[in-house]
């Protein structure tokens, strides 16, 4: 239990570049809803590397500016079922990852949707080249609300996203460091620990 809340502590110092006040969002969230994204990029589901997205916060609005891919596998479900902190909801969510779509996540925590097709405007916004509509999906809904969007990629990075850019980059596999070029831009700071490296906008 010791070395839980320790590993738990180290996280939380590491993501605290990305997950800083100025954010729009409940960042005891935003810390879960990445560390959950970490675990994603890490295992894999049925041994191979998945990509989904989690947007977190301003869920009304990202609701008005999605749609459902596929009839909601979480709908209908009480809140207490679909609370971030439920371990049998975070085996759920892995599985659910599978599936195309973005998932939405209330600022208290609560999987509200499903398999979501984001549909905000794409126009203004730029990402480096080799990112694909995964990515523009996040950068775009963020764009257009108050909301902060949790990417995981196929090649195990998770990227979050804020006003329409990247605002941090997290390694989860420190290997894979050498051979990464940061896609954060206007200056950032670099933190590691023994098995994870984030990459955030230096504030």
């Amino acid at each position: 239990m010791v070395e839980l809340e320790k590993r738990l502590k180290e996280y939380r110092d590491l993501l605290s570049g990305i997950c800083c006040p100025e954010r729009k969002v409940n960042i005891q969230t935003l810390e879960k809803v990445v560390r959950l994204a970490m675990e994603i990029a890490r295992e894999g589901r049925e041994g191979k590397k998945i990509g989904t997205i989690f947007v977190v916060s301003d869920s009304d609005e990202t609701l008005r500016h999605s749609s459902p891919l596929i009839l909601d596998p979480l709908y209908g479900h009480s809140n207490d079922k679909k609370d971030i902190d439920d371990p049998n909801l975070r085996e759920t969510i892995k599985e659910l990852s599978l599936l195309d779509g973005a998932f939405i996540v209330s600022d208290k925590g609560v999987f509200i949707s499903a398999c979501r097709y984001i549909n905000a405007s794409s126009v203004g916004i730029t990402l480096p080249l080799g990112l694909g509509a995964r990515h523009m999906a996040a950068a775009s809904i963020t764009k257009h609300t108050n909301a902060v969007a949790v990417v995981v990629s196929e090649s195990s990075m998770v990227r979050v996203f804020d006003n329409g850019e990247i605002i941090g980059e997290i390694i989860p596999e420190l290997w894979m460091l050498r051979h990464y070029t940061s896609h954060v831009t206007q200056g950032y700071e670099e933190h590691t620990d023994d098995e994870v490296a984030v990459i955030s906008k230096s504030r």
